[in-house]
C-alpha cells in the first residue's frame, strides 16, 4: 500500500496521493480528493467544478455544462483510486480500463461552482475485473448515476 495513503487518517487520499496512484493529469484529472475510503468496499471522491476547465469553452459557450462523459470519468477515477488503495503494493503502476458502462442517467446539469461528491460502491470483484455502482451528487441532489465494470492491467499488457 502507498505508505503516504496508508498513514492518512480515515482512508483518504489528497491530491498528492491521487497523483501517485493514478496516471491521469491535467486536463483529464477529474478528482480532487478521495475521502472515507473503505478498502475493497467504497469511497467518496470530491470534484470541485471550475470555469477554467477546457471542456467549458465548447460545452456550451454562454451556458457552461459539464459533459456527462466527464462526470462518468470522474466516477471511474475515484474507483481507480479505491482499487489502488485496496491492492496496496500490487496496485502500483497499474491502469484501470473501462469494460462497460451501464444504466447511466443524468438528472441535472453540473456547472462551474458545483462541488460534486462521487459515491462509489464495489458490487463485486473477480480477479482483475471490478464492478462498481456510482452516484454523483451536488448539494445532496443526485446529478448522475451509473454502474460500470473495469479491468486492472499492467501497462505493458495493454
Amino acid at each position: 500500500m502507498n505508505e503516504e495513503v496508508a498513514s492518512t487518517e480515515m482512508g483518504a487520499a489528497d491530491i498528492q496521493d491521487i497523483l501517485s496512484m493514478i496516471p491521469h493529469r491535467y486536463p483529464l484529472l477529474l478528482v480532487d480528493k478521495v475521502v472515507d475510503m473503505v478498502p475493497g468496499e467504497s469511497a467518496i471522491g470530491i470534484k470541485n467544478v471550475t470555469m477554467n476547465e477546457p471542456h467549458f469553452q465548447g460545452h456550451f459557450p454562454g451556458k457552461p455544462i459539464m459533459p456527462g462523459v466527464m462526470i462518468i470519468e470522474a466516477m471511474a477515477q475515484t474507483s481507480a483510486v479505491l482499487v489502488v488503495y485496496t491492492l496496496g503494493d500490487q496496485g502500483k503502476n497499474k491502469l484501470v480500463y473501462f469494460m462497460s458502462i451501464d444504466n447511466a442517467k443524468f438528472r441535472r446539469p453540473v456547472v462551474p461552482g458545483d462541488r460534486m461528491l462521487l459515491e462509489i460502491t464495489k458490487e463485486r470483484q473477480r480477479g482483475s475485473v471490478w464492478k462498481f455502482a456510482s452516484v454523483a451528487t451536488v448539494d445532496e441532489e443526485v446529478v448522475a448515476e451509473a454502474t460500470f465494470t473495469a479491468m486492472i492491467v499492467d501497462p505493458e499488457e495493454s
